[in-house]
């Protein structure tokens, strides 16, 4: 199979406007994976699909990534006047990123028996722009992983053809997978808490019995 460099390389020829960037995974697996632009998602997973040389047809596994907001540190030199006397100093300032979430799609090739090619979507913040484009248009089998995903990390996949939680039920609030869930101390739905639970919802029954 072609190098990731290569595929990149070719996919950005053959989707004009695509933007494409290689990220790198440091971990003893080295599985490196494309980062492409929302706009060209779905004309680059078709290339990758549909390619000759790549025939990546089956996405066998599709999962969510859930990226924190991050605080960086930044040394940044200035001159300044000090007694009157030009210094050069250095300061350090911190640079808040916000966080994201990601679908990152595993794709294989069956026919000619190689892979996998890693493409990542990612979404522009973990709130209100939470949304990527649905590539269960190109990948008919991520059609039930991109629901987890919806329904576990919150991402919404525009152009889904069936988009509804398939883990939680409909009046289920937040997203258990993010990595700021808070767990309820109350678990209503459980007749009979135990152990951990039960320990968390003594409280509500002392509040209960005074009532």
């Amino acid at each position: 199979m072609e190098t990731l460099e290569q595929i990149k390389a070719r996919a950005e020829a053959a989707v004009p406007g695509a933007k494409l960037e290689i990220v790198v995974n440091a971990s003893p697996s080295a599985q490196h994976s494309l980062l492409v632009d929302n706009a060209h998602a779905a004309a680059v997973a078709r290339f990758l699909r549909d390619d000759g040389q790549l025939r990546l047809d089956y996405a066998s596994n599709v999962s969510g990534v859930d990226w924190l907001d991050t605080v960086v540190k930044q040394t940044v030199k200035s001159k300044r006047l000090i007694d009157g006397v030009e210094k050069e100093i250095e300061e350090t300032l911190e640079i808040k990123k916000p966080g994201y979430l990601e679908a990152v799609y595993h794709l294989y090739s069956t026919p000619l028996k190689h892979g996998p090619v890693i493409l990542r979507l990612r979404t522009e913040n973990r709130t209100d722009q939470a949304r990527v484009p649905s590539l269960t248009p190109v990948w008919r089998g991520a059609e039930f992983q991109e629901r987890e995903i919806f329904d576990l990390f919150g991402i919404v996949f525009d152009g889904h053809p069936d988009l509804r939680r398939i883990l939680m039920w409909d009046g289920f609030q937040d997203h258990p997978m993010r990595k700021d869930y808070v767990e309820p101390d109350d678990y209503e739905y459980e007749p009979t808490p135990h152990d951990a639970v039960l320990e968390r919802a003594k409280p509500h029954y002392a509040a209960e019995a005074k009532a």
